[in-house]
């Protein structure tokens, strides 16, 4: 039972591709997310991609149609391959999330998941009240005792971090709402921008609101468990978010 508060979450491809096509799918779709190809202009040619990349027509082929699935691209007939603009884009598909936050303008990305997060996590914390049990008790328990004695560890202290939100998520039964996060975060993860340096009074207060979050919860008042994620969310951003942003 108690492995339901401990597992990730895992990204399954939609469909397996070629190596190649998919290092080919990586770097078109980064560069039409950052902006080096931009919208209603169209990509090289295929010929010209097959050099670029040196691949087989059928891999460019491959690529093209992956990154017409994901929105970023139209066949135009007499024009070529066209660029869309961002309204059509899949943005969470993992390497358009991935694009996102390469942008110069990232912070506006990451500021918009920081809200995103706020609303679903605040509302998996009061649904986490109604559906408390013995194991999800002890979870939280045991996940709060394990981060105290990482104070002084930032990276390890992260990650037992992003574990305590993950059994607040089991807890809730909100497999969407848990997914969204996951996957959004989990790019985000990667940027330095996101992630800060955070110094030992900024984990001393992550601390202190994971403690404020597990007692509104274990003590069954939704209105408490969603104002306490609220805050410790927003609150953790605030001491992290880049003031040059």
């Amino acid at each position: 039972m108690a492995d339901q508060f401990v597992s990730g979450t895992v990204e399954r491809p939609v469909r397996n591709r070629p190596a190649l096509a998919v290092a080919v799918i990586e770097t078109l779709t980064r560069d039409i997310v950052t902006e080096k190809y931009q919208p209603g202009t169209a990509l090289p040619a295929s010929s010209a991609l097959c050099e670029m990349f040196s691949v087989s027509r059928t891999v460019i082929r491959e690529a093209l149609t992956s990154l017409a699935e994901k929105g970023l691209v139209a066949a135009r007939q007499g024009w070529g391959t066209i660029v869309l603009d961002q309204s059509h884009w899949s943005l969470l598909d993992p390497m358009i999330l991935d694009g996102l936050f390469q942008r110069e303008d990232r912070l506006r990305y990451l500021d918009n998941l920081i809200e995103i997060r706020t609303t679903l996590e605040s509302a998996m914390a009061a649904s986490a009240t109604k559906h408390m049990t013995e194991d999800g008790h002890t979870a939280l328990d045991t996940k709060v005792d394990l981060l105290a004695t990482l104070l002084d560890e930032p990276d390890p202290y992260e990650l037992e971090d992003l574990a305590f939100h993950r059994i607040i998520h089991a807890l809730s039964g909100d497999a969407f709402g848990s997914a969204i996060v996951a996957s959004i975060q989990g790019k985000a993860r990667r940027t330095a921008q996101y992630r800060g340096n955070p110094t030992r009074r900024d984990i001393d207060l992550s601390h202190a609101e994971h403690l404020r979050v597990r007692d509104a919860v274990v003590a069954g008042d939704p209105d408490a468990a969603a104002q306490a994620m609220r805050d410790h969310i927003t609150a953790s951003w605030a001491r992290r978010r880049p003031r040059d942003g």
